[in-house]
C-alpha cells in the first residue's frame, strides 16, 4: 500500500480512499481510489501470489490535459500498466477519469 500511496503524493494534489469524508471534499482536482477486487495466482489450492485490482478516479470541473499527464508520469514512472476511460457526472458536474490496473502484495502488512 506505501507504493500506491507514495505515487499519488507525487502527484500533488488532494486524495482520499474511496470518498472524502462529508463537508471535507476539496475542491477539485482530487482524486479517489479505491481496491475493488483481486485477481490472485493459486498454488496448491492457497493464494500464492495477491493481486489487487487498483482504481484511480481523477475528478476535475474542465478537461485537464496537464493533469492527466503528471497522473500517467507517476504511473509511468513506476511501470504501472494502466487502462483509462473518462466520463461526465452531470449531477456533480465534475469529469471523472479513471484509471484502472494491478499491482501486487497491497493487502501484506
Amino acid at each position: 500500500m506505501e507504493k500506491l500511496v507514495e505515487m499519488l503524493q507525487e502527484i500533488k494534489i488532494p486524495f482520499a480512499y474511496d470518498h472524502f469524508a462529508e463537508g471535507e471534499s476539496p475542491k477539485p482536482p482530487f482524486i479517489c481510489y479505491l481496491l475493488p477486487g483481486s485477481n490472485n495466482f493459486a498454488a496448491d489450492g492457497k493464494v500464492y501470489f495477491k493481486v489487487n485490482e487498483v482504481h484511480i478516479e481523477l475528478y476535475t470541473d474542465f478537461k485537464a490535459l496537464d493533469l492527466e499527464k503528471r497522473v500517467e508520469d507517476s504511473f509511468d514512472s513506476h511501470d504501472i500498466f494502466y487502462n483509462k476511460s473518462e466520463t461526465w457526472i452531470e449531477s456533480e458536474k465534475l469529469y471523472e477519469v479513471l484509471y484502472i490496473f494491478e499491482m501486487e502484495g497491497l493487502n501484506d502488512g
